[in-house]
């Protein structure tokens, strides 16, 4: 009679090692995407410029200029808008930006010993 390996075959082990170490590399490239992503600034302006903010990839709001012509205390409404507006703009930017890191690193995943069909609901 022939004698079993354990099913999985000798290399197992090598593959493992291989895949972790893939693995640890694909972390550290997410550790400084995040840091350099973190350190970005976003702008958006809406209104023509009447309202200008500037977010980093912490989503922390590190400036809010308002044109005084856009402050009008008949209309809080108006300016209330486009804060929320250029908010909103900030956010999505830092959003894409984070989306588009992750997509690329998904991407080496096809390299993980089959895992490629899981990296898109991986991230």
């Amino acid at each position: 009679m022939a004698k079993r390996s354990g099913g999985y075959g000798g290399g197992m082990p090598g593959n493992m090692n291989n895949l972790m170490k893939q693995a640890q590399k694909m972390q550290r490239q997410m550790e400084e995407q995040q840091k350099a992503l973190e350190e970005k600034e976003f702008t958006s302006t809406v209104g023509g410029g009447a309202v200008k903010l500037v977010m980093n990839g912490k989503r922390e709001i590190l400036s809010l200029t308002l044109d005084p012509d856009a402050v009008d205390p008949e209309d809080v409404e108006t300016l209330q808008d486009l804060i929320i507006a250029a908010f909103r703009d900030a956010l999505k930017q830092v959003e894409d930006e984070q989306s588009a890191g992750m997509s690329s690193l998904s991407s080496g995943l096809g390299g993980l010993g089959g895992l490629g069909g899981l990296g898109g609901g991986l991230f």
